[in-house]
């Protein structure tokens, strides 16, 4: 069975973790706590010098809903040339309007914007009203492939739904489940849904080399529990052991 992995990389040196680890792609994002928006400039070009594997970048401007204003749409549009300019093998989308339902006329014109790059539509579509009449829509988008994890916090709760998307999909569209997909679920996601790609992070907790420490302020949200003296990167034998998980199961 061909599974590919795709890592959702929260920098550089999880790109080329999820690399050694034998990804056969990255989903390269910043702010993961919010979901994911597009990163810099230079994590793009950075990654795309040190990585052989294919390059996938969001474009989302802010956390948040996925109804966007038009200052947000332009941002957006910006961010797909430069990471075509950058070499990025492909963007991650999606644009819903207030009623809940896929955006045709934004999505068609970042679609427009990517151009000879490969177009995945994001978990955007998991808070869509309808998610059989939101599939089609995005079928005849042109999109690729599609991320979700079946409208439900997990993806391991969403197989029900999952299952159902890939039998509509066919050959017409990928269906990528993510969320919560590590290597201990992946086989039986797999088994269940009959996808074929999927989408997960693996990351590990590795700590600041900072000796002195200023417990009395942070530097982020006071709303959520953020360690500043700790990173999370992705972890090559985590990637290894849901890739050989998979390879088993298939």
């Amino acid at each position: 069975m061909n599974y590919k992995l795709e890592i959702c990389a929260n920098s550089v040196a999880s790109c080329l973790q999820a690399q050694k680890g034998g990804a056969y792609r990255v989903e390269l994002c910043a702010s993961i706590p919010e979901g994911g928006t597009t990163p810099s400039y230079a994590t793009i070009a950075l990654a795309r010098e040190l990585l052989n594997i294919k390059l996938h970048v969001i474009i989302r401007p802010r956390g948040g809903d996925f109804l966007y204003s038009p200052l947000e749409h332009k941002i957006m549009l910006n961010d797909i040339e430069a990471a075509k300019k950058l070499h990025a093998d492909g963007v991650v989308i999606g644009c819903l309007t207030p009623q809940g339902d896929i955006d045709m006329q934004r999505n068609r014109e970042l679609i427009d914007a990517a151009e000879g790059m490969s177009v995945t539509f994001h978990r955007a579509f998991d808070m869509s009203r309808d998610p059989f009449e939101s599939l089609e829509n995005i079928i005849s988008l042109g999109c690729d492939r599609l991320l979700t994890s079946g409208q439900q916090p997990k993806a391991e709760q969403g197989i029900t739904l999952i299952k159902q998307l890939v039998r509509q999909a066919g050959e017409r569209i990928i269906i990528m489940p993510g969320s919560g997909i590590n290597e201990y679920n992946i086989a039986k996601i797999a088994r269940e849904t009959g996808a074929k790609e999927f989408h997960l992070s693996v990351r590990e907790k590795v700590e600041s080399n900072m000796i002195y420490r200023n417990p009395s302020l942070s530097m982020g949200s006071t709303t959520s529990a953020i360690d500043e003296y700790a990173q999370e990167i992705t972890s090559a034998l985590r990637v290894e052991k849901a890739l050989k998980s998979l390879l088993q199961e298939g």
